[in-house]
This record gives structure tokens, C-alpha cells and sequence, in this order.
């Protein structure tokens, strides 16, 4: 089991930034695929970003143009790049790694941006 670990979520003024980050504990994490997602009350989880273990990315349109996610390999560790975060974009952070056997997710990290 791959064990993932999140940070970096906080309470923030509208138009601020925020960087999340996951360390993972899986020995093969250059293989995984690593991807963000997050829950707000009351809606669906959905995908935020993705990264591949190529290094291409891929990301919801709400976030395009906002929102950056990287990976170093050497470190286990992807990392959500948040600029002029917006009200809408308060929800629980959750970091996912995804390989042939199945996927593994992080405990979340809760994120809340004020008007």
C-alpha cells in the first residue's frame, strides 16, 4: 500500500496562493501517475490535475491558467501550484497516485479561500 501525504492547505483571501504538496512512500513513484483532486460540501470529487509519469500534465478547465502541478522524482513529491485562488476553489485537497495495481489517496488537505 502507498502511502500519501499531504500539505500545504490553508485559509486564504481571494486572489492569494497557495502550494500543496504529497510525499508519497511508494518505491516505484516515478511510475505513478499522481494527480490532484478535491471534494467541496455538498458536490462530486473531481480532477483538479493530473500528471503523468512522463511528465505531461493535464487539468480541469477551472484551474488552466491558475492552477500548476509538478512532480520531483528524487523527492516522491507532487506539488499543486494554486495563484488567484477564488471562493469556488474552497474544498478538501486530495492527493492521488494511480499505477496497474490500483490507486492509492491521501488523507486530503482542506483548503478555504475568503471573499
Amino acid at each position: 500500500q502507498v502511502q500519501l501525504v499531504e500539505s500545504g492547505g490553508g485559509l486564504v483571501q481571494a486572489g492569494g496562493s497557495l502550494r500543496l504538496s504529497c510525499v508519497s512512500s511508494g518505491a516505484i513513484f516515478s511510475m505513478y501517475t499522481m494527480a490532484w483532486y478535491r471534494r467541496a460540501p455538498g458536490k462530486q470529487r473531481e480532477l483538479v490535475a493530473s500528471i503523468t509519469s512522463g511528465g505531461s500534465t493535464d487539468y480541469a478547465d477551472s484551474g488552466k491558467g491558475r492552477f500548476t502541478i509538478s512532480r520531483d522524482n528524487a523527492k516522491k513529491t507532487v506539488n499543486l501550484q494554486m495563484n488567484n485562488l477564488k471562493p469556488e476553489d474552497t474544498a478538501v485537497y486530495y492527493c492521488n497516485a494511480h499505477w496497474h495495481l490500483g490507486d492509492s489517496w491521501g488523507q486530503g488537505t482542506q483548503v478555504t479561500v475568503s471573499t
